[in-house]
């Protein structure tokens, strides 16, 4: 069992060592050799607006070496400038199930979707685009909305999803994060 609470921790420790604000050595858990597909999301604090995200959908990597990479890169998020050691975020760490096919008949999969539960990942023409459980429900969107920001975020027409040639997979996350920056962690 991933202790969620340990991974934020040990994110915020790596961040803090990558913009120069420590440089505290991390241990891990043994849990955390198991391989687990991970993304470490920065918000700024109080406005919550995105700062970066960026992580490892497929359990490529030991969840140890996929948190800190992945916590390395969201300093370093290509839409955002470098975080800056002054700047103030809370962190979110979210733990991934394996990526599954989702059914291939469109309307099955608009019904099949939990909002909230289901994170998707988009395969069409050469290009991926991915979503974390989180978002839909953090923009209040339906699945429908959900579906189409995915094809976007894939950079593809909105309606790319409905493509019998797509693939769209579907998996789960466990979420942490910070209720103030270094304060407590809690599950959503």
């Amino acid at each position: 069992m991933i202790d969620g609470v340990t991974s934020v921790r040990i994110a915020r420790a790596v961040i803090s060592s990558e913009t120069g604000n420590s440089s505290a050595a991390v241990e891990f858990p043994g849990s955390f050799d198991e391989h687990m597909g991970v993304f470490v999301t920065l918000k700024e604090y109080p406005s919550g607006n995105l700062r970066g995200c960026i992580g490892y959908p497929e359990p490529v990597f030991p969840l140890k070496e996929a948190l800190v990479r992945s916590a390395v890169s969201a300093c370093h998020d290509p839409r955002f400038p470098d975080l800056r050691s002054n700047e103030i975020v809370t962190i979110e760490v979210t733990l991934l199930s394996r990526p599954v096919p989702a059914a291939r008949d469109k309307a099955q999969l608009v019904n099949d979707i939990e909002i909230g539960v289901h994170g998707l990942m988009i395969e069409h023409r050469g290009r991926r685009g991915l979503l974390l459980p989180q978002v839909p429900v953090e923009w209040n969107w339906s699945k429908e909305e959900y579906l189409a920001h995915l094809s976007v975020k894939a950079g593809l027409p909105k309606d790319a999803w409905r493509s019998a040639d797509s693939k769209i997979y579907t998996f789960t996350g466990q979420i942490f994060k910070e209720k103030e920056p270094e304060g407590e962690v809690i599950q959503c």
